[in-house]
């Protein structure tokens, strides 16, 4: 079972969620403070972090970019609020996705499985297209090596989160084909009902700032006004 690193500073929280877990089979390691959790990381090596946003000291916005300048774990924010600012900031630091508490156990689990099938799979439900004979794949500067999971532009790997590295490859499996936000985050993000836009426009421009030149006129992955989001053309 995944192990999974929580970072909760509220004690009830953690309790709660730690137990929900384990009772699920999930390995579980908590902490009360970001500093506890990324002092953790090294030891413990779990598969997906939980990360509350409202943290003592360096708050989860802080722990989010921190942990992902070294490492390309899934993230999943907690937020008390569901404040839509504390959401799309905690996305544009680097999370994956995130979750209103208080949650039950089976959404928890649910979530969870869904960022890791991303993390594990990432040609899952993507178009017949993306099955073709070349695994690695050139546009422009860019290198797109499906069967390594590996990007690279200049030649220069890129150091892409989970979401950001499926929504590439989902996206660049048909270039030129537009797909609405509803329609990504049914196939990249894996929620069937009609979910949180938010994270699919905080993925791309995290996504536009490591492999576009210049993220305000990508060429690689372009807004259809009204549309939605295709990739291409160059």
């Amino acid at each position: 079972m995944p192990r999974v690193l929580l970072i909760e500073d509220d004690a009830a929280v953690r309790d709660g969620v730690s137990l929900a877990l384990r009772r699920r089979g999930h390995e579980v390691a908590a902490a009360a403070s970001g500093e506890e959790g990324l002092a953790a990381l090294p030891g413990f090596r779990p598969d997906i972090v939980l990360l509350d946003l409202m943290l003592p000291g360096k708050d989860g916005f802080e722990i989010c970019r921190l942990i992902r300048a070294e490492r390309q774990l899934p993230i999943i924010m907690l937020t008390a609020r569901g404040d839509d600012l504390d959401v799309v900031l905690g996305l544009e630091a680097g999370a994956d996705d995130y979750i209103v508490k208080p949650a039950r156990g089976e959404v928890l689990e649910a979530r969870i499985r869904a960022v890791l099938r991303r993390t594990a799979l990432p040609t899952e439900g993507a178009p017949a297209a993306e099955q073709g004979p070349a695994p690695v794949e050139t546009y422009g500067e860019l290198t797109v090596d499906r069967a390594g999971l590996v990007v690279s532009k200049g030649g220069q790997d890129l150091a892409l989160a989970p979401s950001e590295m499926k929504l590439l490859l989902f996206l660049s499996a048909t270039p030129g084909q537009v797909f609405s936000r509803q329609q990504l985050l049914e196939h990249v993000w894996e929620h069937s009902y009609h979910g949180d836009a938010r994270l699919v426009d905080a993925c791309v421009m995290r996504l536009r700032t490591k492999i576009e030149d210049t993220p305000r006129s990508p060429r690689y992955v372009q807004t259809v006004r009204g549309f939605g989001y295709r990739f291409g053309p160059l």
